[in-house]
């Protein structure tokens, strides 16, 4: 007689609802950057290379092989254009999300850097904040599309260094995997983004797409991690998630605020002349780290955790070309 105590296997559908799977499947990743993989791949890339698929033309320049002439433009044109071609190649998905307690404090308002309880709230009656269901689904939502689509993916969760990763996956055999992985990862200890992104930069391989999913909020600063990411064989994408908390706090009186990664408090008498000091240095911080990266060739994408991760993903990120 089966145990009825025993524990539920996790599965993808805890975390995506079966009919945004449906839109997801006809989706894939798309890698802005020449792709040179040492394997060759089951998937075709946007790479225009000699296979047998048709992807554009561009005009006939002196040199070109005359054998991908596309004769009937130039029948018509009397002009030379030639015929380019979808590229099969192996692209690599890196999904990395931070898992340190600030992507999942107490739920209370909450600053950047004190996230937590205020001086009169019980511990014990304080519930999870979204940002990190935020995380779970849509990295789900983009380790489904990877997988589906036969890229190869890993998945690496961060606080003060790399915690759990699951390498080189391939194929949707490994969603299960991927959904007991997502549903039992815990949110704790202080963040350590450089000693991550070291760790990170050491054991890359190939080339591809690196997705950093965080609030960025790091004591030591993202510039040191950052530089260490960016790498001509990779697009790299930092999704900024906050919670309503962060980007509108409602804050009102004298509170102590505590930061749930190393216990450090801050007393404070929210007024408005406050929380309009501390949005704009919100919106100024965000700005910096957007520009930073597009400096550097990186996309940035601010996240509100309220808002349903399908909206990022099949509006926002397809617009920017992330997901096609």
């Amino acid at each position: 007689m089966a145990n009825s105590t025993a524990k539920t296997q996790p599965r993808i559908t805890d975390l995506l609802d079966p009919g945004f799977m449906a839109r997801l499947d006809a989706l894939d990743l798309l890698s802005r950057k020449i792709l040179q993989g040492k394997l060759q791949g089951q998937r075709r890339s946007k790479r225009r290379g000699q296979s047998v698929e048709f992807a554009d033309h561009r005009p006939y320049v002196v040199g070109d092989d005359l054998r991908f002439v596309d004769w009937n433009i130039y029948g018509r044109l009397e002009q030379l254009f030639l015929k380019l071609f979808l590229e099969e190649q192996d692209l690599t998905v890196h999904i990395v999300m931070d898992v340190s307690a600030s992507m999942d404090p107490p739920a209370s308002p909450s600053s950047p850097l004190f996230s937590g309880k205020t001086k009169d709230q019980p511990a014990d009656k304080i519930s999870s904040n979204s940002k990190a269901v935020f995380v779970k689904k849509l990295t789900a939502a983009l380790g489904y599309v990877s997988l589906v689509n036969n890229n190869r993916v890993t998945i690496s969760s961060f606080s003060s260094g790399v915690q759990r990763q699951l390498p080189n996956m391939r194929g949707r055999n490994y969603l299960a995997q991927m959904a007991e992985f997502l549903v039992t990862e815990k949110f704790e200890r202080p963040t350590n983004f450089d000693q991550t992104c070291r760790q990170l930069a050491a054991g890359r391989i190939g080339s591809g797409i690196i997705i950093i999913l965080s609030d960025f909020f790091f004591k030591e600063g993202y510039d040191s991690g950052l530089r260490r990411m960016i790498s001509p064989k990779y697009d790299i994408y930092a999704i900024q998630i906050l919670s309503p908390d962060e980007l509108n706090p409602k804050l009102t009186g004298d509170l102590q605020l505590l930061d749930v990664e190393d216990d450090d408090t801050a007393e404070i008498t929210a007024s408005s002349a406050l929380l309009k000091y501390y949005q704009k240095n919100l919106a100024a911080y965000c700005n910096e780290l957007k520009d930073f990266c597009t400096r550097r060739g990186a996309t940035y994408v601010l996240a509100n955790s309220a808002e349903p991760v399908e909206t990022l993903v099949l509006n926002y990120l397809r617009l920017i070309r992330l997901i096609h």
